[in-house]
């Protein structure tokens, strides 16, 4: 989230938004991108396995990451009218697991949700650390259709690097010294 990494406490969780799939954009996502008939042609999908045509599980992440990414900024810029910095939130290493429960059919209204599970200092990463996300995604019946542990870096505030690392990040920032670095 744009919390700084010590104000995020496991076990909160965030409604992000909706998103409701047209079967123009469903159709459309999949010949990009997915072109299996069950998510292209109307009129196959109805002997498919699904009954009819739905979304590619690949266009609920997709969605799913664009309605997250549009809170957070949203929640970025209601902190700074409030007179708050917003804190950092970094890259995801990775994903967990990843699980598709239901079909998203032309029509769904999807609601998603992510909940922190736990937190940890980052070993690797200095000034960062990991959290453990469950995004799920809810259709207008309040169905399960996705659902995925996502870990994701979250910058820490109060992070003040030790003299090794900040005589390294000097050295780094040296034009001479730094090309060698680079170089390496």
């Amino acid at each position: 989230m744009t919390l700084w990494f010590e104000d995020i406490e496991p076990g909160t969780s965030w409604e992000l938004g909706t998103h409701t799939f047209t079967e123009e954009e469903i159709i459309s996502f999949a010949k990009k991108y997915d072109p299996q008939y069950f998510h292209i042609d109307p009129v196959a999908a109805k002997d498919g396995p699904f009954g009819g045509l739905v979304a590619s599980g690949w266009h609920t992440v997709s969605m799913g990451h664009k309605v997250m990414v549009d809170y957070l900024y949203d929640h970025d810029d209601m902190m700074r009218a409030n007179g708050e910095e917003p804190g950092v939130s970094g890259p995801s290493p990775g994903v967990n697991k990843m699980q598709f429960k239901a079909p998203v059919r032309p029509g769904d209204e999807i609601r998603f949700r992510v909940t922190v599970e736990s937190k940890r200092k980052s070993a690797s990463l200095p000034g960062w650390g990991v959290l453990l996300n469950v995004i799920e995604a809810f259709n207008q019946e309040d169905e399960l259709v996705y659902r995925s542990e996502i870990a994701s870096f979250s910058k820490l505030r109060d992070f003040k690097p030790g003299l090794r690392l900040r005589m390294g990040m000097a050295l780094a920032a040296m034009p001479t010294i730094g090309k060698m670095i680079r170089r390496k």
